[in-house]
C-alpha cells in the first residue's frame, strides 16, 4: 500500500518485485538510493492539505482543516490535538516531495545507464532525462 496525502493506493507488488529483482541482479542499488529509502521510511504522517487556526473571538471552530474536492473547498473542524498532528503531517510533505524527486532521478539514471535500450543517433541529455 502506498499512501499519498489522504489517499491510499494499492499497488500489485508481484510485477514490481520481478522488475526490482531483475534490476538488482543487473546493477545493484547505489548507496545514495538506499539512503533515500531509509529517509522515506522514517517519515511518519504526510498530508497535502491545508489547515489554519482562527484568532480568539472569531466565529466558528478555532482549528480548521481545508481541502479541495473538485472545485469546492471542504472545511472540517479539528480539536487541538488533531490540529497539531496535521501540522506535523504538512511539515513532512515537502520532505516527501524532495525524497521522491531524488529517487525518481536516480531511478532514471540507473535505467538509462544499465538497462539495454534502443539505438539512438544522439545521446540523451540530462535535460531530456530530467536529471538536471
Amino acid at each position: 500500500m502506498f499512501i499519498v496525502g489522504l489517499y491510499a493506493y494499492y499497488v500489485e507488488s508481484r510485477p514490481l518485485l520481478v522488475f526490482n529483482s531483475w534490476v538488482k541482479n543487473q546493477v545493484g542499488i547505489p548507496p545514495a538510493y538506499r539512503e533515500l529509502v531509509r529517509q522515506l521510511a522514517q517519515l511518519e504522517p504526510v498530508s497535502q492539505t491545508s489547515d489554519f487556526e482562527r484568532a480568539p473571538g472569531q466565529i466558528g471552530s478555532r482549528c480548521v482543516w481545508t481541502r479541495k474536492i473538485k472545485t469546492k473547498t471542504a472545511m472540517v473542524a479539528l480539536s487541538e490535538e488533531q490540529y497539531h498532528w496535521l501540522k506535523q503531517a504538512e511539515s513532512n510533505q515537502p520532505k516527501l516531495s524532495r525524497i521522491m524527486d531524488q529517487m525518481q532521478k536516480l531511478s532514471r539514471k540507473i535505467l538509462f545507464e544499465s538497462v539495454p535500450g534502443v539505438v539512438r543517433r544522439k545521446c540523451l541529455t540530462k535535460k531530456v532525462l530530467g536529471l538536471n
